[in-house]
This record gives structure tokens, sequence and C-alpha cells, in this order.
């Protein structure tokens, strides 16, 4: 017998000509008593059936393969963005599975930072993230009071609730005026100077006389609230969360609880020697904690940190009126956020262009409102912090603020299935933009064609309505179930309040967006004061096909006999996708599905009647006309005259009625049948290329004009304006980015945005643009040119400026744009760039001329001109009709003015 190699393990055992096998080695080495000479022994070569049989009894003693399980992936949450790890625990709690990236796809998505309206716009329908756009115009300091001052301007009772403030330096003037008034009349106030961008209590500081406080940037002043309520001597102020969960329509949660922080040393009235102790005037933790006498509690009713549940048993042991204290904490939460919806609506529909009004939607916040209570218990509203704090650094902290997310996740109604949900309502909605039929001209339709296209509108009208009740219903009963320790403040329940804060609403869309007011304040008494129940609506919907069927039988002839049961009807098929019929079965605690789903477009969105396509035949028309020939025959006849025709007429109707269903079906067939998407892609690719050429063309066509002059001037304007732009750049930068607000400078904006809408309208021949790929890739660049204050759009006046440039929207993105839709976007941002410099200078201009009517105004009202003065006064005037260039030379040095 041949020898064994040497070798150090069982598996290197190798034989000369003699099949040995791991598996028969070790078989036989489990059985006891078993030698090497033995173990050889077995290895020779065995007779085929001493083979077979051994095979056989491997076979039986080896176990069975296990099926391999598919992985369920279940909610996934993005954290990578935040610092706390409380919300990492209350994501866990919830079954939520922490992504170990950052992924972009994840259901909830957490960030502690600013986010970008490129990745809100990048969002799913079924995805969830904690910001916002917009919401800056609160969170923000001098944002927050100068809107403030512009509507207290019109409601100063209702909004009283804000300290008296200025803004530097734009206020300086103001506060120092105002400042000399208090020491004329002999009193003395005192003022504290905070950061317009600061947090954590940097930068603050105090002062007694107002004329000492030097003129900053970028810093608020405020007056100093000297008579606040005490807590054992101690000043404080309160930590209040508040959630919106939507801002389309608007709706605000506010918590049970919260947090009270108080300062470290005992309260006395401020003056020159105590106003660098920001231990006593200060209740921010951030510069309290460094105190020694900073006590950390061991429960809710100790140390420098409590609960606000506390702080409601301690004020009603003392007798103060709590439900007023809370009634208008709640009123002041809720009319602060009524200021910022317009900026919040219009951020938010433009970042997300398309979405259904009422869906669900895909941003929420979390804010911390910091409120102080006086010794009358009237609430004053110091900031609003976009990113509170979720430091749990004392176990009040992490009780709290878990019980807070874990609500507040709980509210959002997250769902496994909203994925796919989203997947096939998007694949429906293509669909029907497939097979949607062109609108036939008015002027070859029928009076009897018309009334019913009108009533066709009129239904689908209040199918929306109807969809809209419904949703909001099934909503309200969602949160009333899953509310947990918040309390939803907005909408209220209450009928007078809720009619108070929408005419507050409606009032302050009317000083905030002049121009589109009315059509917002419709919408907001449409969405926010609907008297119309789910009942009535059904009732009007059943009056429209009352209607709609006299219609049908003509209202020139008499009303003829019902059609005979014999007679077949084509009736839509019932819905084969068995996907959704299993969805449904699976998720008992879905309160609705989001609108735009396959589902609720055969159920609600699909009318009736069979629509009559161009060049097709029209049933129900052909089957009335017979009926009606036959009632015409012999008047109020009913079914006996029927009876008493031929045979034969009613043969070719039911003739025709079942040619026409079988018509009918087949069309239903083809359009529910599998199509070939590659040539479906193709055609349409082929087709948005053209028109996108197209629209390139007429981008390039298209002008800034200038009020009151030709495009030969104002092309010489713009050459002008480059041509000294050394000159110009300081200045047109100042009028851009400093003295334009937010909503002047979307404005500019708009005017070339309303113009490349009624473009994409005229060349795409569709009314409602927003669904458009290439109108949201528009969209896009032109929420980067008003990206961080502007400073997006006066990036591309730079040609070094690579980092800011609304070029990196398409590298950062995933989606692919071809070279016309990017030559359609550069010359969007040149058209951009030329209506700047034109309204900069139109805006010099009229400066100008004010100034010289204001001048002239003066001299004449002195009455010291005499008849020769005034001779030469009127010579003046063909000064205005110099050339174009010597005219603007003059004009230029007075064009950092504000904008009229």
């Amino acid at each position: 017998m041949p020898g064994i190699k040497p070798s150090t393990s069982l598996t290197s055992l190798m034989m000369d000509k003699q099949d040995v096998t791991l598996t028969s080695l070790t078989q036989y080495a489990r059985r006891p008593g078993a030698t090497q000479s033995s173990l050889l022994q077995s290895a020779r070569p065995a007779a085929p059936e001493e083979k077979r049989n051994v095979e056989s009894e491997e076979k039986k003693t080896l176990p069975a393969p296990k099926k391999k399980r598919k992985k369920k992936h279940g909610i996934t949450a993005n954290l990578s963005g935040t610092r706390y790890e409380v919300i990492r625990l209350v994501c866990e709690k919830c079954k939520f599975d922490i992504c170990k990236e950052d992924d972009p796809n994840s259901y909830l998505i957490w960030s502690d930072s600013f986010v970008s309206a490129d990745r809100i716009t990048e969002l799913k329908p079924f995805q969830r993230i904690n910001h916002f756009p917009g919401m800056v115009e609160v969170t923000r300091k001098d944002c927050l009071a100068r809107n403030m001052m512009k509507i207290q301007r019109h409601h100063a009772d209702e909004f009283n609730f804000v300290p008296k403030t200025w803004i530097l330096p734009a206020d300086f003037s103001l506060l120092q005026n105002y400042g000399k008034d208090l020491k004329a009349k002999k009193k003395y106030k005192t003022f504290i100077v905070k950061p317009a961008n600061g947090a954590q209590g940097h930068g603050i500081q105090l002062f007694r006389n107002a004329e000492k406080i030097p003129p900053t940037e970028h810093f608020i002043v405020q007056e100093y609230i000297d008579k606040p309520l005490l807590l054992e001597g101690y000043k404080f102020d309160l930590r209040i969360y508040v959630l919106v969960t939507s801002c389309d329509p608007l709706r605000i949660f506010i918590f049970n609880d919260g947090l009270v922080r108080m300062s470290t040393d005992k309260y006395v009235n401020p003056a020159d020697p105590n106003l660098s102790n920001l231990y006593m005037h200060l209740t921010n933790y951030s510069v309290n904690k460094h105190n020694e006498f900073y006590q950390k509690g061991d429960s809710v009713e100790t140390g420098s940190k409590r609960s606000i549940r506390f702080l409601n048993e301690y004020l009603r042991k003392n007798d103060f009126d709590i439900v007023l204290l809370w009634r208008r904490i709640y009123d002041m939460v809720v009319k602060t956020l009524l200021v910022a919806q317009p900026h919040l609506l219009h951020a938010y529909r433009m970042c997300r262009p398309g979405a259904p009004a009422g869906s669900d939607s895909v941003c929420f916040e979390v804010l911390g409102f910091d409120v102080l209570i006086d010794r009358k218990l009237n609430p004053w509203l110091l900031e609003i912090n976009r990113s509170p704090s979720f430091g749990t650094d004392e176990k009040i902290d992490f009780d709290i603020k878990s019980a807070l997310i874990e609500d507040t996740v709980r509210l959002l109604n997250i769902k496994l299935s909203d994925k796919r949900r989203n997947y096939f309502a998007q694949k429906a909605e293509a669909q029907k933009r497939l097979f949607r039929t062109t609108k036939r001209n008015e002027a070859d339709m029928t009076e009897i064609e018309k009334k019913k296209q009108s009533i066709e509108k009129r239904k689908e009208e209040l199918r929306e309505q109807l969809a809209r009740v419904r949703k909001a219903t099934a909503r309200e009963d969602f949160e009333n179930r899953n509310a947990g320790r918040f309390r939803r403040i907005f909408p209220s329940e209450d009928k007078l309040k809720q009619q108070k804060y929408v005419n507050i609403m409606s009032s302050i869309f009317g000083i905030v967006m002049s121009g589109r007011a009315p059509a917002m304040q419709k919408e907001i008494q449409k969405v926010y004061n609907n008297q119309f129940r789910e009942e009535d609506i059904l009732d009007l919907i059943a009056e429209c096909e009352a209607d709609e069927k006299d219609g049908k039988l003509g209202s020139k002839a008499a009303r003829g006999p019902k059609p005979l049961s014999s007679m077949p009807i084509s009736l839509p098929s019932p819905p084969t996708e068995d996907e959704f019929d299993e969805e449904e079965e699976e998720e008992d605690a879905e309160y609705t599905s989001p609108p735009g789903s396959p589902g609720l477009n055969r159920r609600e969105s699909r009318p009736p009647s069979t629509k009559s396509r161009p060049g097709s035949l029209r049933p129900d028309s052909r089957v009335s006309n017979d009926a009606s020939s036959l009632c015409n025959s012999r008047p109020n006849s009913g079914v006996s005259s029927m009876r008493s025709r031929p045979t034969s007429n009613m043969s070719t109707v039911n003739s025709r009625s079942k040619s026409l269903s079988r018509l009918h079906g087949k069309q239903s067939i083809m359009q529910r049948s599998l199509i070939d998407d590659n040539f479906l892609i193709t055609v349409v690719k082929e087709r948005e290329d053209e028109l996108t050429k197209k629209t390139l063309q007429a981008l390039n066509d298209m002008r800034i004009k200038f009020p009151g002059k030709t495009d030969q001037e104002a092309e010489l304007i713009l050459d002008t304006l480059h041509e000294n732009w050394k000159f110009h750049k300081p200045r047109i930068a100042s009028y851009w980015l400093v003295k334009l607000d937010s909503i002047k400078r979307r404005k500019v904006i708009d005017i070339v945005r309303s113009n490349v809408r009624a473009v994409l309208q005229r060349i795409w021949r569709i009314s409602d643009v927003d669904n458009l790929r290439l109108y949201r890739i528009f969209t896009r660049v032109f929420n980067r040119l008003l990206w961080s204050h502007g400073q997006g759009l006066w990036n591309c006046f730079s040609t070094t400026s690579q980092n800011g440039s609304w070029e990196t929207i398409f590298s950062k993105s995933s989606e692919n744009i071809c070279e016309n839709e990017f030559n359609c976007c550069r010359r969007i941002v040149q058209l951009c760039r030329d209506c700047l410099l034109i309204v900069y200078q139109f805006a010099a201009e009229a400066k100008s001329s004010s100034q010289q009517n204001s001048e002239t105004t003066e001299l004449s009202s002195a009455g010291t001109l005499s008849s020769r003065d005034k001779a030469s006064s009127a010579l003046m005037a063909p000064h205005n009709t110099q050339t174009l260039s010597q005219r603007y030379s003059k004009l230029y040095p007075r064009a950092d003015t504000t904008a009229t």
C-alpha cells in the first residue's frame, strides 16, 4: 500500500490513485474505536453497490439546505447630521433602522444644521426632514424683528408680545432719537444688545444709555424687561417646544411640558454696577452652567433647571391664573407662526412644485420658543430657536426631550408602504399624462357638449374638495389618537378663535404678498374656513350627475323611456393591481392613502361617463338620438310607442351598442395592457428635446425692458453698466444684498420667472407647468439665485467664484441634464442678471427724480423765486433730453439708494 504523505491536517491526506474524500474520512472518524488502519482500509475503492449505499447514507445524514430568507428592510433613519444621542435612542425604540452613512433615500432625515432648498427639492414624497425652507424669517433675530414691525403697523394690539426692537445699523438714528427723548423726559431704561444670528448667550451686552450703543452691524437692540416674574427670587424663562408638521396647510402643536431655566444669582433691578453680571440677567444654560452656584437637581422641583409642570403647580399654589397665562402663550405662538406663514408657504411650494395641495408634507420642524413672563403674567417672546438643543446633561433633560422626540416621530405617521405607494402613484401619473386627451375647441362644440363639459369640470372640483375634506378628517382623527403629550393649537377647535386666526392670516398675506394677495386670501378661506361637510359635497355631486343625465337626453326633445335592461352597457372594469389589495389588508392602522395614488384616482378622480375622443364615435349621443327620434314620432306615448316600432330599429340600436361596447372594451384593454417602455421613452424623449430647443430659442429672444424706454436704450444702459463695472459693483452689491429684503429680492427674480412660465405654457401647450421636468429644473436655478439672502445671484457676476455658482446644483445631483436644458438655465441666469441691473438703474432714476421734485417744491413754497429765476428754472427742463450716456453718468453716483 502506498505511503501517506506527511501532513499536519486531516484535509491534506492524499493517497496515490485512490479516492479519499473529507466527507468519508470524517464519517468514519466519528465512529467509536476507529483507528488509523481501519480508516485507511475504509478508504480503498469500493464496489459500485457499496458506493451507492454509502452515498445514500451520506445524503440521509447531511442536513437539508435552509432557504435564504430575504432580509426585510425596515424604516430607515439618517441621523448622520445630528450629534444628539437621545434622537438615536428614540429612533431605535421606534424600530427604525439607523443608517451607518449619509443615505439620501432614508425615510427620516434629521439634521442639526441648515438644510438647503435643493435637498428639500430632491426629497421623495415618502421622506421626512426636520427643517422647513423659509423658517429663518422668524428664527433669526433681525428677520423676526423686521417682520414683526411690518405687521405691528397694521395690528398693533394683536402683536404686542415682542419687546421694542431696533435693527443695527439701519435703525441706529431712530435708537439715538429714542434715547434722547427718554433723557429729555428724565426716564431711564435698560437696553440689551444681541447678535442677530447668535446663540447660547454669546455676544450679549447691557446698556443703560442708548447713546453709548455702537452702530455695530448684524446686531439688534431690545428694551430690557426689568420687571420679570421671579421664582424663589431668581429670574427665569421658559423653553417651550412647538412642532410644525405641515405648512400647506399649517398645523401647529405645542408640547405640554418644557424647561424652566433659572439664573444663578438672585435678581435685582438693573443698575450700572450690575450690568456686567450676566449670571443674574441671563437665563441661558450655556452661560449659567459656568457659575459656581449652578445646581443640578435630582428631581423636577430642585436645581437651576426645572420643568414647566412644576412651574404650573408653583403658580397655582400662589394663586396665579394658569389658564389665562397659557391662553396668552398659545395665542402668541400661533400669531408668531402666522407671520412666518407667507414665507413658509412660498418657499415650500417653490421647493416642491407640482405637489398636490393638502398632500403629506416632507418637512417638519421642532422649534424652541424662549418666553419671559413678567409680573402681570404677560408672555414676552425673546427668540425662536430653529435647532433647539437636545443635550441630556441631566435627568430632566432626558425625560422631557425623549418624550418630545418620540411623540414627534409618532405624529409624522411614517409607514413602510409609503415608498411602494409613491412608486405606483408616479407610474399612474405618467400613464395619465400619456393617455390624456386633447381639449376640443369650444367653437366646434354644441350647446349640449358645452353644458356637459361645464358639469364635468364642476364635478372634478367637487371631487377634489371631497378628497380634501376626507383627508383633513382622517388626519385630525389620526392626530387625536396619536398626539401623545402634544396639543394642537392651530387649526383651533374653537370656531370663533379659528375665524379670528383666519382673518389675521388673510391680512398678513395681504401685507406681505400684495400682488398675489387676492388669490391667496381666497385659498385661505377655502382651506381653513371650509363650511362644507362630506355629506353636503356628496349631495352637490349627486345634483351634478342628475343635471348631466338631463343634459344627455337633450333639452330639445321630451324625455323618453328608460333603456331596456337587455341593452349592453360599457362599464369600467375593476382595478387589477393585487399589490394595493394586499397593502390595504396589511395596513389596518393606516388612516388614508396619499392623494394622487392609483386607488384614489380610480375611485374618485375618474368620471363615471365615458369621454369621447376626437375622431371617435360617441355611443351615448347615438343611443339618445335614436331614443329621442322614437319619442318624437308619437309624443307622450311612453313604452307602448317603443313596442309598436318595428324590430329592425331595435336590432340596429343593439348592434350599435354592442359594437361600441366592444370598441371601448378594446380601448380600455389597450390602456391597461403592458406597453413597450423603451418605445414610449424614446417617443417622449424626442418630443421633449424638440420642445426644449424651441424653449431655448424663445429664451434667447427674450429681453428685459426698461419702463418708458426702447430695447435699444435698455441695451445701452446694460452696456454702460458693464463698461463702468468697477464703479457700480459696490453700489449694486449694497443695493441687492443689503437694502433689499427677501421679499423684494424674490420679486426681482419673479419678473423673469413669470415670463418663463408664460413661454413654457405657450410652447408646451399646457396651463399647469409645475409638473414639467424642465420647469422643475428652472425652479432649482431660481432657488439657487436666492440662496443665502441673494448671494447666489451675486456670485453669478463673479468669474472666479466656483463654490457658490449655480452650476454646482447639477454637479451634486444624480439627475442628468442635457445640453439644451443647461443652456436654458444659463440663459435664465443671464436674464436675472440683466433684470437686477435694470431694476437698480430704474430705482436710481426714480430716487433722483423724486429729489429734484422735492427741491423744486421747497423753492416754490418759499416764494423766493423772481420772474427771472422762474424763467431760468424752466430752461432746466431740456437737460432731461441730454444724451443717454451724459444723463446716466450724472445719475450713477446716486444709484446706492433704496428701491421704490
